[in-house]
């Protein structure tokens, strides 16, 4: 078997707080081992965990004494760095009509397969980090995960939840039999409907540097800006292995506007974004 990653990505988020938490596992032709971080807006951590402390059972994964699913996650990690124990309960989770990855994700050899296990949902928790409460009640949560042997070379990813709706929009450098494409996956939730933007259906990125993106499709047009954020760095996949650092603003400043045509949906400034931007311009 090749090497390989495969994890989940969670976020609860309040009016004033945000944790992040990423449970993943590794093979490389060096090793085999799973991993948690945890993602605040000050913070971030790295814990490793033998292969044998990884368990899936149907929809769920545990690493240890921590659990993950659509019921919630539970916490349970003591190292010198971090102590963190507690947990969330989720409240009915909004997947997606079909896959984010549509035609591609039936495509040989891709390096990372992206997938949105819930665009929204409620948290109702309490978890402690190191001493630190976090307190989640009607707070907001999502859901996504990814797979295969690397993160993209280069990219950009954003996720914000807010009143009436929830986006997630990446615009990735995509090996393919050889050559490269920029590729774009997104996807509005507003007012219960689903809005989907991607290469498949015709979506380009007509605007990608200095923290901006412009994704245009058809009629459609989502504006994405990174405003301000505090990075904080993580480990990702480079050929199976965790040894790439990349950096996350879990909870920064960002505008986004949502329109068709001449009617805009949505056009606000948030400091609830989360922002990774990976590109070199």
């Amino acid at each position: 078997m090749r090497n390989f990653f495969y994890g989940w990505y969670f976020k609860c988020q309040s009016a004033t707080q945000t944790l992040a938490v990423i449970p993943a596992v590794h093979k490389s032709e060096q090793k085999k081992f799973c991993s948690i971080q945890i993602i605040t807006e000050h913070h971030s951590w790295k814990v490793d965990f033998p292969v044998a402390a990884f368990h899936r059972t149907g929809e769920d994964i545990r690493i240890g004494q921590n659990r993950f699913g659509k019921r919630g996650i539970l916490l349970a990690i003591h190292t010198p760095e971090l102590n963190i124990n507690g947990k969330s309960h989720f409240g009915p989770i909004f997947p997606l009509k079909y896959d984010i990855m549509g035609p591609f994700s039936v495509l040989p050899f891709l390096e990372c397969r992206h997938s949105v296990q819930s665009m929204r949902h409620f948290v109702q928790g309490r978890v402690y980090v190191n001493g630190q409460e976090y307190l989640f009640q009607d707070a907001f949560g999502y859901w996504e995960g990814d797979q295969g042997c690397s993160f993209p070379k280069e990219y950009v990813w954003t996720q914000c939840g807010f009143p009436d709706g929830s986006l997630m929009l990446s615009v990735a450098d995509v090996p393919v039999a050889g050559f490269r494409f920029r590729g774009v996956i997104g996807v509005v939730l507003w007012k219960g409907r689903e809005y989907r933007l991607a290469t498949y259906l015709g979506a380009r990125a007509v605007q990608a540097q200095n923290g901006k993106l412009r994704i245009v499709q058809g009629d459609l047009e989502l504006e994405a800006r990174l405003l301000e954020g505090v990075k904080r760095p993580l480990k990702a996949p480079a050929n199976g292995d965790m040894t790439r650092t990349i950096h996350e603003s879990a909870a920064c400043q960002a505008f986004y506007r949502f329109r068709k045509g001449e009617h805009i949906f949505f056009s606000f400034k948030t400091d609830r974004a989360s922002f990774e931007y990976e590109l070199s311009k």
